[in-house]
């Protein structure tokens, strides 16, 4: 555990994570924890039928490794204020392996905390073919230095 605060942050830095191989059991687990039971990720035989030919992972499960996998160190001065302009881009099916390329993206001021400011990450989730298949903004409420008393 490291202190980071909203000063330390570079726009334009990026690291990228490990990667993750999405696997039948990660799609039938997340239809029980979630009740999306939809054909187009449980039934293999009709998705034949489809455009895919086969079953593709749940776009909130790819969300939720994704954001899982750009966790890291852990930030005392920062926590998360939410995740905007999320879109699914391409399907993840399984055996695909996934990673994360997470970019500071921008840096504001926080209208409600004067001692705190946003911090703007932008994830992408990248298949084996280096295609994003997935991509957001997570917003990072972090504490300034400068006004810490």
């Amino acid at each position: 555990m490291r202190s980071i605060f909203f000063e330390d942050y570079e726009v334009g830095a990026s690291r990228e994570t490990f990667g993750r191989t999405i696997t039948e059991t990660d799609i039938v687990v997340h239809a029980g924890q979630t009740g999306d039971f939809y054909p187009h990720h449980m039934d293999a035989e009709w998705c034949k039928t489809q455009d895919f030919k086969q079953r593709i992972a749940h776009g909130t499960l790819i969300f939720s490794v994704g954001v899982g996998m750009s966790a890291g160190e852990i930030n005392p001065e920062a926590f998360s204020y939410g995740y905007d302009r999320l879109r699914f881009i391409k399907p993840v099916f399984i055996g695909d392996t996934i990673h994360v390329r997470i970019s500071i993206k921008e840096q504001r001021a926080y209208a409600k905390r004067e001692d705190h400011g946003i911090v703007v990450e932008q994830l992408e989730v990248i298949n084996q073919h280096g295609a994003a298949v997935l991509v957001c903004e997570h917003l990072l409420l972090v504490r300034k230095k400068s006004l810490q008393g």
